[in-house]
């Protein structure tokens, strides 16, 4: 961003408390402030990779899982479905706690519920029990998000889509890793270990923070818990940047489950009959979509957020091409998967910084609204998936993915001249608001 962002930045957050509904850590933030620490920035990274890998273990373990249990392999999906059920809960419920409560404690009690979360997983011996674990695991991870929000506080305007940037770049290996680390163990020791590791890591996790992270200032908001909730669902109905970004988010992710969810299913089927391991290792593949989340972020505050959009999206729908040869071309598949990849973190990435800048005053909650199109869109993604390929195998799965990610190309081009000029505002601004609005469309 240039000195003038900084300067409708700064006019912004001083604006009346009648413009602004819940002071949080961005109030008490200078011009003099140094911003998001390099230090601290690689440790939330780390913290995000390792707290998101957990939505992410079973996918390649979906085989596994359903032979353990018994479970039909149409139905399997449904693991991934509750564990987004879980992740939208939490969203809605306990994200918004980060602009309510200081964010250290909120952040230290989710990892070491989490920790007991996984080890329920691993344990259990029912269908149903597996599932409401899931749920309870998926409520849990959305600490990735309080984690995100708060390095989009503590950063400058001027480093703040940098900073989303790199800790979701840390996002994205860690979903990435997930899948090839889960697969080891798997292959080792069978698919229950992985949730008992995971739940000894959450343990260490959690001392590391609170050893290291300094104690954060608790936000300066008078409000209770249910005007927080409320004011999340006026955010849906006033920003219209957060309901066209969040209806992308949503489209792109369930393109991404659908591919994630449903490849394990042809790699570990004869004629290949690929081990955990191997299928796993096609989650390496899609580095190139972590290399691509921090430097989006960097595009988005030059004001670059429309194309980088409409470039991903278009790379996106052509992924699914190569994607298509799966069964019959590995080397098919890892282009595909390279290309998927990038353009969903890119698309992701951008998403946030744009919201973000949208309303520096409500992170939080901001981001916990914008990430529930998301949950939905993997559960949704997650659960067609699985029943279209027991139906009609995986050229059907590719073309839904096809389908789905050509419907946000549409999405895209038929709003983004409405995001820049702000007509989708459904509400009059006041003069300061609407200025910083204005700035703000201008600059995409």
């Amino acid at each position: 961003m240039t000195a003038e962002a900084n300067s409708a930045t700064q006019r912004f957050s001083n604006q009346p408390s009648g413009l602004r509904h819940f002071d949080t850590e961005e109030n008490s933030r200078t011009d003099r402030s140094p911003g998001l620490s390099p230090l601290l920035t690689v440790l939330l990274s780390v913290t995000c990779a390792l707290a998101v890998a957990n939505v992410y273990f079973a996918q390649p373990l979906l085989d596994s899982m359903a032979q353990s249990l018994g479970v039909a392999p149409s139905m399997i999906g449904v693991v991934v479905t509750a564990t987004q059920v879980g992740y939208a809960l939490g969203l809605l419920f306990i994200v918004p706690l980060g602009d309510l409560v200081n964010r250290k404690r909120l952040v230290l009690t989710q990892v070491l519920l989490s920790a007991v979360a996984l080890a329920a997983v691993g344990a259990a011996q029912q269908w149903l029990a597996l599932l409401a674990a899931m749920i309870m695991m998926g409520l849990l991870a959305v600490v990735v998000q309080v984690l995100v929000a708060y390095a989009a506080v503590l950063a400058t305007p001027s480093q703040r889509g940098q900073a989303v940037g790199t800790v979701t770049s840390g996002v994205v290996l860690g979903i990435l890793l997930a899948r090839f680390t889960s697969g080891l163990i798997a292959d080792l020791a069978g698919w229950r270990a992985v949730y008992f590791v995971s739940s000894g890591l959450m343990l260490t996790l959690a001392a590391v923070f609170w050893k290291v992270v300094p104690a954060a200032v608790s936000p300066r908001n008078q409000h209770a818990y249910p005007a927080l909730i409320r004011s999340l669902f006026k955010l849906f109905m006033t920003e219209p940047v957060l309901r066209i970004r969040g209806l992308l988010a949503l489209l792109i992710f369930a393109a991404f489950s659908v591919l994630w969810t449903a490849m394990v299913l042809p790699l570990s089927a004869p004629p290949l009959s690929l081990s955990h391991t191997a299928i796993g290792m096609f989650g390496l593949a899609g580095v190139a979509g972590a290399l691509a989340a921090r430097g989006a972020g960097r595009w988005a505050d030059q004001g670059l957020g429309q194309r980088v959009t409409g470039l991903s999206l278009v790379l996106l729908t052509l992924s699914w091409l190569p994607i298509t040869f799966a069964e019959t071309s590995l080397i098919a598949l890892v282009c595909g998967v390279v290309l998927l990849d990038f353009a969903v973190q890119a698309v992701h990435v951008t998403n946030q910084s744009l919201i973000f800048a949208a309303r520096p005053d409500t992170q939080s909650r901001m981001v916990g609204a914008y990430m529930i199109f998301y949950s939905v869109g993997s559960a949704l993604g997650a659960a067609a998936a699985t029943q279209i390929y027991a139906l009609w195998g995986w050229m059907a799965v590719s073309l839904l993915g096809a389908l789905i990610s050509a419907t946000a190309l549409v999405l895209w081009f038929f709003t983004r001249s409405a995001t820049v000029t702000g007509v989708t505002s459904p509400t009059p601004l006041t003069p300061p608001a609407a200025a910083w609005s204005e700035w703000q469309h201008r600059n995409r």
